[in-house]
């Protein structure tokens, strides 16, 4: 089930985050830390309700944040619709040992289905240069990559700004 996190469910949602960032350092993937995504961070998704959980059983085991927040480094990009109805996604992740069963799919499927009842013109991404799999995995999902941005505070590598256009400007 998916519904929206509150704050009673921050612990769990920020031990996702951190055995996340955990399994992608041991994978030599230094795209969060122990400085991000942070407790604060995650509150702050609370509090502006824009972040949401997948349990199984009574167990959260998965978060993805929806948001029409543009981040101040997304600005210059050369996005494929207007800035002005647009869905961006941050923080998708799976407990690890829920990983590779589908639940990042039901997140997306969820995400792109909330996006179109809520008549978004497109779904705004960003991915990390060197996390090969989720670049495949929005790929797969018909997400188009665009150009580089950069989050100085996370990694001299960069991160790719992906998009999926769910309708045409009007």
């Amino acid at each position: 089930m998916i519904k929206k996190a509150s704050i009673s469910d921050l612990d769990q949602l920020y031990s996702i985050t951190k055995s996340c960032a955990k399994q992608m350092i041991e994978n030599g993937i230094f795209q969060w830390d122990e400085n991000y995504p942070s407790k604060e961070i995650l509150q702050k998704d609370i509090d502006l309700q824009q972040i949401w959980k997948l349990e199984v059983q009574d167990v959260i085991i998965g978060i993805i944040v929806l948001t029409e927040i543009e981040d101040q480094e997304y600005q210059d990009v050369k996005w494929l619709t207007k800035n002005n109805n647009n869905l961006y996604i941050h923080r998708l992740a799976i407990k690890p040992k829920f990983q590779g069963k589908g639940y990042a799919q039901k997140l997306m499927d969820f995400a792109e289905n909330y996006a179109l009842q809520s008549n978004y013109n497109s779904i705004r991404l960003d991915t990390f240069s060197k996390n090969k799999r989720n670049q495949k995995f929005y790929k797969k999902r018909n997400y188009k990559k665009l150009q580089n941005i950069y989050f100085p505070n996370q990694s001299e590598y960069p991160f790719y700004c992906f998009e999926k256009v769910l309708k045409k400007n009007e």
